[in-house]
């Protein structure tokens, strides 16, 4: 029988090797430096569309970390109006992608308020507002609560040949670990702001504390201690979009590391390189956005539909596949006929150039 890290007599006195982490911790801190630096000198538009980007795509990796699909229009609008920017194309949100982004904007935008039990219990009514998972009815707002099913697994595979990877604390330990935990988090310490994300993600996720959604509230959790570290609501770098590019290392170093003893020295290891990663790709995030800038500012007195303007927009963001007139009048709800006179009008405008690759219907890529 496997011993879990919170079954041991020290839980939680996390320990680690300092000096297997102060070269690291050093190079990210720099680079960490850097990247606020090079933000600071944008100027406020171009931060808020970089800041827009980031949390979109935080709350639709996240998700999709653990296997649930969200509309990035969608996310991406819902968040635009929750931070009063003025973009092309904003559309309606359902309820589940509003509640996400609500844990969201609320760990990031309020980083300076105290975690509470019950400002976490509001992300998780906000995660599940129908008190369902799926077609499962589950504890909403609340530490679980359900001697019955203790102890609580994460499993892997097939019914009757199932994997035990985890066994969570029995909830009626929860009351005490969470006062623990969010006492520790909300103490000022000597513990490097960074390793204390690390630490928080790991201790949270660890303990398990709600029916479903533990891992993505571990990483909000996580989120809201690098926007303490940065010490701004904006956010740069997506830790979720880079865990969900290494989604099975995740999962095996937090494995192995709760099957371990307190040293945790590999988890904060495999986390700051995550951080460090996620930081490079932030490179990219950025160019995008003085793409996007360079492109409008050099057609600031072409006229454009709304129709134009959306696809413009989706066209500056990346989209999946081709660009034809047929999936011009799916995403932009009219017909195919408005479709090609609104792709002919880019063409006369050289906006659009047609591809030269053949194929059985045309398609156009931005000049």
């Amino acid at each position: 029988m496997s011993v879990y890290v919170h079954q041991l007599k020290n839980w939680p006195s996390f320990y680690w090797n300092a000096e297997e982490l102060n070269g690291l911790l050093r190079e990210i801190h720099q680079q960490q430096g850097k990247l606020l630096g090079k933000m600071e000198n944008i100027g406020f538009g171009l931060q808020a569309e970089a800041s827009l980007q980031t949390l979109t795509l935080d709350v639709v990796k996240s998700s999709e970390i653990e296997g649930e699909l969200l509309d990035a229009d969608q996310v991406r609008s819902s968040i635009a109006r929750r931070l009063g920017m003025d973009i092309a194309g904003l559309i309606p949100a359902d309820r589940h992608v509003e509640g996400i982004v609500e844990m969201m904007m609320d760990a990031t935008q309020q980083y300076q308020q105290p975690l509470t039990a019950e400002r976490l219990f509001a992300w998780h009514a906000a995660l599940f507002p129908t008190g369902r998972s799926g077609m499962h009815k589950i504890v909403v707002g609340a530490w679980r609560d359900n001697p019955s099913d203790d102890p609580m697994q994460v499993v892997s595979g097939a019914m009757g040949k199932q994997k035990v990877h985890y066994e969570a604390p029995a909830s009626e330990l929860l009351n005490d670990e969470m006062k623990t935990f969010i006492h520790w988090f909300n103490k000022t310490n000597d513990i490097d702001p960074l390793l204390k994300a690390a630490i928080a993600h790991f201790w949270f996720v660890t303990l398990h504390p709600f029916d479903d959604g533990n891992g993505r509230m571990a990483r909000a959790i996580a989120d809201l201690q690098l926007s303490r570290a940065d010490n701004t609501a904006q956010r740069f770098y997506s830790m979720s979009a880079q865990i969900r590019k290494e989604r099975n290392a995740y999962y095996a170093i937090l494995e192995e590391t709760q099957q371990g003893n307190l040293d945790i020295t590999g988890w904060l290891q495999w986390f700051l390189q995550c951080m460090h990663r996620s930081m490079q790709s932030s490179e990219t995030i950025l160019a995008e956005v003085l793409k996007k800038t360079v492109f409008w500012k050099e057609h600031a007195t072409t006229v454009f539909n709304n129709r134009q303007v959306l696809m413009l927009n989706k066209l500056l963001d990346g989209i999946q596949g081709k660009l034809t007139s047929s999936k011009w009048a799916k995403m932009a709800k009219c017909s195919q006929d408005t479709a090609l006179r609104d792709i002919q009008d880019l063409l006369t405008k050289k906006v659009l150039t047609k591809e030269e690759a053949g194929g059985r219907s045309s398609s156009y890529v931005l000049i």
